[in-house]
Parts: structure tokens; C-alpha cells; sequence
């Protein structure tokens, strides 16, 4: 764990709670993976939220001084057609994905087994790269759970798919520091009538209930996830970073512009995940977003002319190509 000005991560804590008054008592042995928080304190004991995610640790040092922070706001006037921009592929070897969905007491996490390898490659990746987690984000309140905003409106949650760049490096984590390391694809989510066939298998109630405190996980198989797609839509791209410590600016980060949906039922289902064990106090996973970080002088490139919206084409460019599946119709 780094130092700050000289002072051991502890020290710095028990500053920052007397700076904003706390009175609550102070665990100086944290694991480092608990020394962050999307709230500021947990069970009494302050823990940092984003404002000091890169004050306590010298190693998380982007969240504080990075110029390419991530999330962002979307302005669509801004965003730049790039015609040139291939489609999204997708390759499964042919395989239904299994692993485990699991409660991380931040996030509704997926973890993909070994078997089958997935990727995700074209659009404005260069390289294929490999999902190593589906990390699902929701607010306590509908239209208020995405970390991105899209024309100055917020979404119910926004499911992350977390891949790396498996030409170049040998893992996520070598990855996550290294140039054109991670690509991230970002789905909004609406509360609506129907369900995301995708989504329903992983929040009906069977399989949600199983995660119901953190730390918990339960194992799911026979997974599409090319039916998490959209049948037609768009996509957005920029350079950013990850959305928590260590905030690395190594990230193609790739929004989808249409939305999916999940029931209000199952919604409900998510807002009654504790982030903590059965032994603590509830307190609801939803929440768990870090606020907008600006844009600054980014370029925002999408496949959609958004100036022109009658040119869009429904073609084979706005679909998912999926290896092993038969070709989509041109229009």
C-alpha cells in the first residue's frame, strides 16, 4: 500500500475523518482492497469515497490528477461520425458461456469461467480482446443507476462488459497498466414491461436470491450472450479510464446507444442486495456509480451520424457479428 506526503495510509485516514468530523472509530488495519468505497463510510468506520480514492493511496493517483477520467457525459452534438468504424464482433468458439455471478459487495459481478474463450474485437479496437467480467451498476432510484449519461440523461443501471487485450498482455492486471490494454462495452438499462432475455436469466429470482450478501456467488451455465445485444444499434467510443481504484487511463471505452430493459420486479430484486455479509447492518448495493469526471478535449466517435439521423442504415454495420452464426441481412 502507498504512502501520501509521508504519512501511512492509516494516518491518513484519521486526518480525513477529523477533517469532516467523524466520530465514529477508525479500523487501522485495512485490506487494500477495502480502502475504497462508493459512500464514505461503511459500518462506522470511514473508508474513502471518490473525492479521496487518489489522496489515500499514491498508486491510485489518476482518480485524483488524471486528464482521461472516466465515466463521462455524452453529448450526441458533439460526438464525431466515423464512417470508417467496422462493426462489433463477437466470438464464442461456438459455445454457451458459463461462470459465476457474484456479490462484491460493490457490484453484481460475472465472472466468466476459462472455458469457452470470449472476445470482442472491431469497432475502434485494434486488437481482440478478452471479457474477463460482466459487472452490472444500479441506482437507488430509476432513471438515476448509469455511470454514464447519454444527451444529459441518466439510466437505471449500466452493465460493463470488462475485456483485455489478449494480443499484448498475459492478464487483466497487466493489461490494466499497459497502452490499448482494456475495452470496455457499456449497455444502459431502463426499467420497462419486459426483460433482456440475457438479463432475465441472471436476475429472476432463483438466481438472484443466491447473491444476496456479499461475498456470496452461485454458478450459471448455458449463458448467450449475444442475446445481451441489442438487434440493431449504434455505438459510441472514447479514451477514458476505469471507474474505480486505480482509475488507470487505459481504457477504449464503447457505449451502446440503445437501451436495454429489465422489469421493475427484478430492479426491486437488486436494491435488496446488501453490500455487506449477513452478520453486518443492510445496507443496499445500488449506488454504486462514481460521478461524472470531465470530458475535457476528448474526442467522442461513434457509427451513427447523430447531425443526420435519417442516413442511419439498419445494415450489417449496426449489428453484432456473432462467429458461427449465419450472416445478417443487408438493407
Amino acid at each position: 500500500m502507498g504512502r501520501v506526503g509521508g504519512l501511512s495510509p492509516p494516518r491518513v485516514l484519521l486526518l480525513l475523518g477529523a477533517t469532516l468530523g467523524a466520530t465514529a472509530h477508525i479500523r487501522p488495519m485495512l485490506a487494500p482492497e477495502d480502502w475504497w468505497t462508493y459512500k464514505d463510510s461503511l459500518q462506522g468506520n470511514f473508508v474513502p469515497g471518490p473525492p479521496f480514492w487518489g489522496l489515500v493511496n499514491a498508486a491510485w493517483s489518476l482518480c485524483a490528477v488524471g486528464k482521461w477520467q472516466s465515466p463521462v457525459a455524452v453529448d450526441t452534438g458533439r460526438v464525431l461520425y466515423d464512417p470508417f468504424l467496422p462493426p462489433l464482433r463477437l466470438s464464442t468458439g461456438g459455445e454457451k458461456l458459463r461462470g459465476t455471478l457474484y456479490n462484491t459487495g460493490r457490484h453484481v459481478s460475472f465472472l466468466p469461467a476459462p472455458r469457452p474463450v470470449v472476445n470482442v474485437s472491431g469497432g475502434p479496437l485494434l486488437y481482440s480482446h478478452r471479457l474477463s467480467e460482466l459487472r452490472l451498476l444500479f441506482g437507488a432510484q430509476d432513471g438515476a443507476g448509469s455511470e454514464h449519461q447519454l444527451n444529459h440523461r441518466g439510466f437505471s443501471a449500466e452493465v460493463q462488459l470488462i475485456h483485455f487485450n489478449q494480443e499484448l498482455y498475459g492478464n487483466l492486471s497487466a493489461a490494466s497498466r499497459g497502452p490499448n490494454g482494456l475495452a470496455i462495452l457499456a449497455l444502459f438499462v431502463n426499467v420497462a414491461g419486459n426483460s433482456n432475455p440475457f438479463l432475465n436469466r441472471l436476475l429472476n429470482r432463483d438466481t438472484i436470491t443466491r447473491i444476496s450478501y456479499k461475498h456470496d456467488a452461485y454458478f450459471l451455465q448455458d449463458l448467450n450472450l449475444e442475446l445481451l445485444f441489442p438487434d440493431s444499434f449504434g455505438f459510441i467510443t472514447y479514451q477514458g479510464s476505469l471507474t474505480a481504484p486505480p482509475c488507470y487511463e487505459t481504457v477504449t471505452w464503447i457505449l451502446i446507444d440503445q437501451p436495454l430493459n429489465i422489469t421493475s420486479l427484478q430492479m426491486h430484486s437488486l436494491r435488496l442486495l446488501s453490500q455487506n455479509p449477513p452478520s453486518q447492518i443492510f445496507q443496499s448495493l445500488s449506488g454504486n456509480t462514481r460521478p461524472l469526471q470531465p470530458l475535457a478535449h476528448r474526442a467522442l466517435r461513434g457509427n451513427t451520424d447523430f447531425q443526420h439521423p435519417e442516413r442511419r442504415c439498419r445494415g450489417p454495420k449496426y449489428r453484432l457479428h456473432v462467429e458461427g452464426s449465419s450472416p445478417p441481412a443487408t438493407s
